[in-house]
């Protein structure tokens, strides 16, 4: 049982399950916004272009309801209207759709500032260290010569150090 606990302490301690965790939450929080945003914002503005209509209550009416009055007066259905609701499915749709878009949009940005900080690394990389010289100026005759020589072989001078 304590490496049950132990495995799972392991696992829940690791950065992708947080950040899926976080992911999570902000997700759910986020989904409230788009749903508002769509009941609150775009459903006035598509009932004002439909004759106020709202969207989530437009359907197809399959089979009006059966109803009788009671003998205390009071309706009674015998049998519920069957619809198809298609407003709401519409405004699902709408809420997908801009969820979809913003998350695209975030990733679209993330993924080209993930690019210019590779890119700026790789440019930081590329920057060569200064390495030790391998050859030097003859001071007679000024040929290139190995660092090491000791005597030029253009020129037959004997070199100091």
């Amino acid at each position: 049982m304590k490496k049950f606990f132990s495995d799972f302490k392991a696992f829940i301690s690791k950065g992708n399950i947080l950040d899926m965790a976080v992911g999570v939450v902000v997700g759910g929080a986020f989904s409230k916004i788009v749903s508002s945003l769509v009941a609150d914002i775009i459903n006035p503005l598509v009932g004002l272009a439909t004759g106020s209509v709202q969207l989530s209550d437009m359907k197809l009416i399959l089979q009006d309801k059966i109803a009788t009055i009671g003998a205390d007066g009071k309706e009674v259905i015998e049998q519920a209207e069957i619809a198809l609701k298609y407003g709401n499915f519409l405004q699902m749709i709408i809420d997908f759709l801009i969820i979809a878009f913003s998350i695209f949009v975030v990733l679209k940005i993330m993924m080209n500032a993930q690019k210019k900080l590779e890119f700026l690394k790789k440019k930081e990389a590329v920057v060569e260290v200064p390495q030790e010289p391998t050859t030097k100026v003859c001071p007679f005759c000024q040929s290139e010569i190995s660092i090491k020589a000791t005597k030029c072989p253009h020129c037959t001078s004997e070199l100091k150090d």
